[in-house]
């Protein structure tokens, strides 16, 4: 899978310091001492704000650029102390827990630094934004937290804590640097206007009021994805439970009502290592095999289901998918939804749900989906075409198989789509 710029970005800067990060581990660095050193180091920071209000006057802003330093140089210890665990094979689940507690610590001191400089020299509006900021970001992480928390991921969105360091940092050095050359106290007026409209603290503030949104706003949608995400797995699990309270009833009903009849095609049957199921189709007898893609001995979570051809009319040779194919007839579309559950949906036909998943106490993953009125291991999926054109044809019916996963016997449906 394509990586994000961001991602890019990230192994870039991984690339400039491992070497530094190998140094630490030589001197004997563990990933605490480096994450206790990134928050002392933020505590500097804060020392830098309230010198700057007590020492400092309006019109001084090099605090500020001094300040926007330090936290540029704070938040690189925060990608030193996850390398060096990796490095240096000292990755514990305290040492991810402290990471994460000492995280959030460094930036309520580094927005209580902020406040106070701003609120010390009178800039009450920014630090109101400043503080908005500073909630956002807080909800920012801890919707992801408590996603995880309840098994799924959470991590879309702009202004996420890296964001947010080299944002502050980077104002805060150029109002700085600004500073220096057209002095702090400067202030554009424009004629007609009874205020200025910009003076040199705004390019430390107006990213403030920026940031006041974007945390929220990501904040908010993290909790829609949450939600939805959410309701899936409930769905799943509604649909799990509901299986098991009305097998008696379908059992019961298996015996008053005829079976319906199916006509079986006499075509082979794939049985491939992994194998979840299969598709045949009535022109020949070449099948679509969907399998487990496992990827040094783990279910690739980004690409969970392998598709391929198994040529039965070409003497059985197995052949990927071409673009077409996989595009808009026999690939699936993939959707993570957290604790090894996986969504499934056709390219061709997006009505049937299909879930990915190994329930517990079951040692194996298996294709669950709704056949008739049980919830069942797919086995199966056969497409009855009478003539038509390859964006078109003639679908006749679609007959899933599958066993009820409550009782192990066959089921079928048909679908006319």
């Amino acid at each position: 899978m394509k990586k994000s710029l961001r991602d890019q970005l990230q192994q870039l800067i991984y690339l400039v310091i491992n070497p530094i990060v190998k140094g630490l581990i030589k001197i004997g660095f563990t990933p605490n001492i480096v994450t206790l050193v990134g928050f002392l180091l933020n505590i500097g920071v804060v020392i830098i704000f309230v010198t700057g209000v007590e020492e400092g006057n309006r019109g001084d802003l090099s605090y500020v650029g001094w300040a926007g330093a330090l936290t540029l140089f704070a938040g690189l210890f925060d990608m030193l102390d996850g390398q060096v665990a990796r490095l240096g094979n000292m990755g514990s689940r305290f040492g991810a827990f402290f990471d994460s507690v000492l995280d959030r610590y460094s930036e309520m001191v580094l927005f209580l630094g902020i406040c106070y400089y701003l609120v010390g020299h009178h800039y009450f509006l920014s630090s109101l934004a400043a503080f908005v900021a500073m909630i956002g970001s807080m909800m920012v992480s801890y919707t992801r937290a408590r996603a995880e928390g309840l098994g799924i991921e959470c991590k879309g969105g702009l202004m996420q804590r890296p964001e947010r360091i080299v944002v502050i940092s980077l104002s805060a050095i150029a109002c700085g640097i600004t500073a220096h050359f057209i002095g702090g106290d400067y202030k554009l007026f424009v004629p007609g206007i009874p205020f200025h409209i910009f003076e040199t603290i705004s390019i430390f503030t107006f990213p403030l009021f920026i940031m006041a949104v974007m945390t929220n706003i990501t904040a908010i949608g993290r909790m829609r994805d949450a939600k939805i995400a959410l309701d899936k797995q409930d769905q799943v699990t509604r649909v799990i439970r509901g299986a098991a309270t009305t097998v008696k009833v379908l059992l019961v009903a298996a015996l008053l009502l005829p079976a319906m009849a199916f006509t079986e095609p006499n075509f082979p049957t794939p049985n491939e290592p992994g194998q979840l199921f299969y598709i045949q189709r009535t022109p020949n007898t070449n099948t679509i095999v969907y399998d487990l893609n496992i990827v040094d001995g783990k279910l690739d979570a980004d690409e969970p289901v392998n598709v391929y051809w198994i040529r039965y009319a070409d003497g059985g040779e197995k052949k990927p998918l071409n673009y077409i194919q996989r595009k808009f007839a026999y690939g699936i579309k993939v959707k993570d939804l957290g604790q090894g559950k996986y969504e499934l949906h056709s390219v061709a036909y997006a009505k049937k749900d299909l879930y990915l998943m190994k329930p517990t106490g079951q040692p194996d993953y298996h294709v669950y989906a709704k056949i008739g009125n049980s919830l069942a291991v797919l086995d199966r999926i056969y497409i009855e075409i009478d003539g038509g054109t390859f964006w078109h044809p003639n679908v006749l019916y679609i007959e899933l198989k599958g066993k009820d996963m409550v009782t192990g016997k066959e089921v079928k449906e048909q679908i006319k789509p």
